[in-house]
């Protein structure tokens, strides 16, 4: 018995936001259905990575879900959705909202189906304001909540290319999603949840724009080194690169002892974490020279052994390849049997000691599903039979 036997999940999403936040109920044990279209929702082209063309964004998000494959022009496509709702007990969508009604995944459409539904709205921008309706990806939150702008060396600013916006929104939505079902437990309501992208990454860089709103601090980009602590930065050494983030004075005692200046423990500039960071320049030069004369292994184990949070920049392999990584057996290989690949899948990083998250289906074709999901929902094989001569629906396993 999984955690989440018996809820099913509806998954309308594309891309990350709505799609991942569906894959981690699926991990805990949800039946997630992912609702595409005839030909495949265009995510699952992203990043390819098979002979099929599908990508590696899809591999991951699709994990534990199965397909169903629909045209939401066609005459039928009202009442096939009705009868998956009325199954269901989550529905997924990031689309804006003047979109989600015209496909009847509004709230009130829903709720006239199934009245305890509980539905998962993520936007770019939310709800409501002058942006509501706008298109927006990862990119956009980053830049909007002040990240980027504080990003990068100083002249331009840089983006980060590994996606935290939609992933955080995500997380945001499954934890928004669980709060739901266990108030449902208790009340029997349904209701709206309502995430965006902008509003989680405003929520991930809220120190910095409390600390703009109330000091005024017009903070500007210093490449790796940090504005509260030091020496936190990224640090040559003989055959790469490594990190360090030094907060607060038993940390810094330890480093300073370290690499040979424990007169710096007696110097003002470098008395609190503030006042590092204000120095942190010196601070990362004096380290710089440490590590330089020492290859990444060596620093991080003189480092561990003086307890100073530290670790290897590493490339993608180099994650992959690193043995702690292996230790945590995160990453799962993964065989999808249709195209004859076993693809490494990482899996949700929490672990529930009695409910634990678990890799139990591979990423399904486009449509691999559609007929079992619809008999499950009330059809029969002739209904189904008639809905793909139709061209409502497809159950054509691609591979």
């Amino acid at each position: 018995m999984t955690a989440l036997s018996g809820i099913r999940v509806l998954d309308f999403g594309r891309y990350v936001a709505g799609p991942y936040c569906a894959t981690l109920l699926g991990d805990f044990g949800a039946d997630v259905i992912r609702v595409e279209r005839l030909e495949g929702g265009e995510d699952r082209w992203l990043v390819p990575v098979a002979e099929s063309g599908e990508g590696a964004l899809f591999f991951q998000m699709a994990r534990n879900k199965r397909s169903l494959a629909y045209d939401p022009k066609s005459p039928d496509s009202a009442e096939l959705i009705r009868r998956l709702v009325e199954s269901a007990d989550v529905v997924v969508v990031n689309l804006p909202p003047s979109a989600l009604a015209k496909l009847g995944l509004d709230y009130e459409s829903l709720t006239a189906i199934k009245p305890d539904i509980v539905l998962a709205n993520i936007s770019s921008f939310g709800p409501v304001g002058p942006w509501t309706d706008r298109p927006g990806f990862d990119s956009v939150g980053q830049a909007m909540c002040g990240s980027q702008f504080l990003s990068g060396p100083g002249n331009i600013p840089y983006r980060s290319p590994i996606t935290w916006v939609d992933h955080a929104t995500a997380v945001y939505a499954a934890f928004a999603v669980m709060i739901a079902l266990f108030e449902r437990q208790n009340s029997g309501r349904g209701q709206e949840i309502d995430g965006s992208l902008l509003g989680s990454a405003l929520a991930f860089s809220s120190t910095f724009l409390t600390e703009q709103s109330m000091n005024n601090a017009d903070r500007q980009a210093i490449g790796n080194r940090s504005f509260l602590n030091g020496p936190t930065d990224t640090f040559a050494t003989k055959d790469g690169f490594i990190v360090t983030q030094v907060v607060g004075d038993a940390i810094f005692k330890r480093w300073a002892n370290l690499i040979g200046e424990s007169s710096w423990l007696e110097d003002e500039r470098y008395a609190t974490d503030e006042a590092r960071g204000v120095n942190g320049e010196a601070l990362s030069e004096r380290m710089a020279r440490w590590t330089a004369a020492r290859t990444s292994d060596e620093a991080l184990e003189e480092m561990a052994a003086a307890r100073i949070p530290a670790g290897p920049v590493l490339s993608p392999q180099g994650a992959l390849d690193h043995p702690q990584v292996a230790a945590m057996g995160l990453i799962e290989e993964t065989l999808i049997e249709r195209l004859g690949v076993s693809v490494p899948l990482t899996r949700a990083p929490v672990n529930l000691g009695k409910t634990p998250a678990s890799i139990r289906r591979a990423p399904p074709a486009v449509g691999e599903h559609s007929a079992a999901i619809l008999e499950e929902v009330g059809y029969s094989p002739e209904e189904i039979a008639k809905l793909e001569k139709d061209g409502a629906i497809t159950t054509a396993v691609q591979g």
